[in-house]
């Protein structure tokens, strides 16, 4: 067996590395496609969780590291009920057979597919929901952080348009077809409209509809800030990490959102430092 070098006494082969390499892809795919999302924060405590148990067990802690072992059995059992919704996700991606028109597999490569960047123009955003508040007209929007929540995407109907104002109005019109449901807005576009979103559970104010128990439910299952406006008073909130928001001002939303925004803009230069193609929005 060829020996790439030795550390000590312990001696690291070719294929050690190889197999090294290989988990740190698994595991970066894995974070990418769990990013955005509450899972995230669970698979993270059950890696916390595995690396106690593996210090226990080094330290001979044979009650602690039984407990923790009877645990670690059913954690498969567990991932799969916890992780139902992900592991879904990843094998319809794996189970698409789209080809680009070069003939290069793209649902396998996901590691290569390219993210294109926009920068959201808010304005027509607040021009629209000014006017829907106005007419008492409910509206639900979602603004995506740092994922493409392709699984409630895919719940509706695709758009993918850019964002007006026109077109948020017409989609929010009750005669509309598409007025019942969550519109998903994600790098300076409309995605998708009619989108089920998860409910919360929790006890809510009697003010508070459908609108606002879905919003607060997509809070709570991803990272996602929710705009709602009310159809009864047409005052609007802001959903965010389980919190509601009610009554908040033009001015406040127009600033909560630019945060918001403003903060994603910053991660995406960390992870991916590279210049905006022409004729991106200010």
């Amino acid at each position: 067996m060829i020996f790439a070098f030795k550390i000590g006494f312990l001696e690291v082969r070719w294929i050690d590395i190889l197999d090294i390499l290989l988990v740190s892809v698994l595991l970066y795919q894995l974070y990418k496609l769990l990013k955005g999302s509450v899972a995230v924060r669970v698979l993270i405590g059950f890696l916390v969780l595995y690396l106690v148990y593996l210090m226990v067990r080094a330290a001979q802690m044979e009650l602690l590291a039984g407990i923790l072992g009877q645990f670690m059995g059913v954690g498969v059992l567990a991932a799969i009920i916890i992780f139902s919704q992900e592991i879904r996700k990843f094998l319809l991606i794996l189970g698409k057979t789209t080809f680009r028109q070069n003939g290069i597999l793209q649902s396998v490569m996901i590691w290569k597919r390219k993210v294109e960047k926009e920068t959201t123009n808010i304005t027509p955003i607040i021009e629209a929901i000014k006017s829907l508040s106005t007419t008492n007209t409910g509206a639900l929007m979602v603004f995506s952080k740092s994922s493409e929540l392709k699984f409630y995407v895919d719940s509706g109907d695709l758009i993918d348009a850019f964002i007006s104002k026109r077109l948020l109005i017409s989609i929010f019109n009750k005669y509309s077809p598409l007025h019942d449901g969550a519109v998903i807005i994600h790098q300076g576009k409309v995605r998708a409209a009619r989108c089920i979103l998860p409910v919360s559970e929790r006890d809510l104010p009697a003010q508070f509809g459908m609108r606002h128990r879905a919003a607060l439910g997509m809070s709570e299952a991803t990272d996602s800030l929710t705009l709602i406006v009310s159809e009864e008073t047409g005052q609007m909130s802001l959903a965010r990490n389980g919190q509601m928001d009610s009554n908040l001002s033009i001015p406040e939303i127009r600033r909560r959102i630019n945060a918001y925004l403003q903060e994603t803009e910053k991660e995406n230069k960390v992870e991916e430092p590279e210049s905006q193609e022409p004729g991106e929005a200010a």
